[in-house]
């Protein structure tokens, strides 16, 4: 039986009920109210544990990105609108070309393509990233295979490759370097994070850029707030085994030119330095130039829009310079002590022609020695990416990237050979338009590892 107290007892109204949940949401919504106040002063203020909050921010924002922003292969910045419909090779002067095969690595996926001078493909390697992953690797959940290219492809003597994988939507991006034989199976991987460019040296080692997160704190560089992506040299043995490791930032700061630094423009604070390229100095490219020893290597920082020697034995930055250049990639060190690069957004002049160019520099003067621009009738811009390679005939092959476009001119800046990858899809933002895979580096086989080939493997001209 029921006690008579409770059989008395009114029973809640509705309207209690509504109050009682209105008051616990009045709560809630006031303590979250107040720790996000909390969390913001703490954060503000700088003090404990305000960088475990700002680590946890900035893991939550990059996974909600990764999430939401990244889940289209078509929205990758893999793609960029086709400018025109042009396929495989549109220009080709046999007689004032540099003939050879073209080695070159698309966006559309880890791959790469060997084409002859009339684009036909004599050779493809295919290897997917997880074919080299595992779990020693510090990216725990990669990106789909397909939301991965090679940024960099590079042929050895046997014709092997190494390459570099670069994925979509991820911070590290750079997810390592592979050597991949003619059949694309792995001979070795290396999963430290390397990421845009590699330099192969006359024994085989390999210098790499590598990447990763950073929580220390500098003496009187109060800007360089952790966590920061941060850049390193390594050095790996021909095996693919590292050697050795170099903090270039720390190269920097103990360094004569370490002011460098106070011009981080304020969209990089959370990737200082951007080494888009590392160049190991040989000795032949040693003999005429002064700032740089062999073993040294060439560095580039794109969003400083630094030129920088890095002396690996003494780990310290020995020679800088800024130029006219803006956004630049690859510089290359010329058998004359010049320097060639790709200046991607420097060209001011005529907006029409497009705002990239090639420079060859004099690094003791600061002179352009020879210049390619584009004109009105040849559109010539690629805001990121994007290569050259001189060539033994003294022409220069030229990449530019978000065009899907590789062309050769001569030294008069002619142009004798031009080729858009043949690739293209929908465009999931504008129903009308076509999109290209970018082209993010190529270069040419013009000596005995053209003959490890065969004749075309498929296809007509491209």
């Amino acid at each position: 039986m029921p006690s008579p107290e409770k059989e008395n007892q009114t029973p809640p109204s509705s309207e209690d009920d509504g109050g009682d949940r209105g008051f616990f949401a009045v709560f809630v919504v006031g303590i979250a109210a107040i720790s996000f106040s909390v969390g913001a002063g703490v954060m503000l203020a700088e003090v404990p544990p305000s960088q475990y909050l700002r680590n946890a921010w900035s893991a939550g924002v990059a996974l909600w990105e990764k999430e939401t922003q990244y889940n289209d292969i078509g929205r990758l910045d893999f793609w960029a609108p086709a400018r025109n419909d042009k396929k495989g090779v549109t220009i080709y002067d046999e007689n004032k070309a540099e003939n050879g095969l073209t080695l070159y690595s698309s966006g559309d996926g880890p791959h790469a393509v060997l084409i002859d001078m009339k684009g036909n493909i004599v050779h493809e390697w295919n290897t997917p990233f997880s074919k080299i992953y595992n779990d020693s690797s510090p990216i725990k959940n990669p990106q789909k295979d397909e939301y991965m290219h090679w940024h960099t492809a590079k042929m050895q003597p046997n014709g092997d490759l190494i390459v570099q994988y670069t994925a979509a939507g991820d911070t590290p991006y750079g997810y390592g370097l592979a050597r991949i034989d003619k059949d694309s199976n792995v001979v070795w991987g290396y999963l430290g994070t390397a990421h845009h460019d590699f330099s192969v040296d006359k024994d085989g080692k390999v210098y790499a850029l590598t990447q990763e997160f950073r929580n220390n704190t500098y003496q009187y560089r109060n800007q360089l707030k952790p966590p920061r992506l941060d850049d390193f040299a390594v050095i790996l043995s021909p095996e693919g085994k590292e050697l050795k490791k170099v903090s270039i930032l720390d190269a920097i700061i103990n360094s004569p030119y370490d002011h460098l630094i106070d011009f981080v423009p304020y969209y990089s604070k959370d990737d200082v330095l951007h080494t888009n390229t590392i160049e190991v100095i040989t000795a032949e490219t040693a003999q005429n130039f002064p700032y740089g020893k062999e073993g040294d290597v060439l560095l580039s920082f794109r969003d400083l829009g630094i030129l920088a020697v890095l002396d690996m034995d003494q780990e310290k930055i020995v020679w800088a310079t800024r130029g006219s250049w803006l956004g630049q990639h690859d510089p290359d060190l010329l058998p004359n002590g010049d320097i060639l690069l790709f200046d991607n957004q420097g060209q001011l002049d005529d907006p029409d022609a497009g705002m990239s160019r090639v420079l060859q520099i004099d690094p003791k003067t600061g002179g352009i020695t020879w210049e390619y621009d584009g004109s009105k009738d040849n559109y010539f811009y690629s805001d990121i990416r994007s290569d050259q390679e001189r060539l033994p005939n003294g022409n220069t092959l030229i990449t530019e990237s978000t065009p899907g476009r590789l062309f050769e001119v001569n030294k008069d800046g002619e142009i004798v050979w031009e080729f858009y990858n043949p690739i293209r899809r929908d465009n999931p933002e504008k129903a009308d338009e076509k999109l290209i895979p970018i082209v993010s580096q190529a270069e040419r086989i013009s000596d005995d590892r053209a003959a490890l080939f065969s004749s075309p493997t498929k296809g007509e001209d491209q």
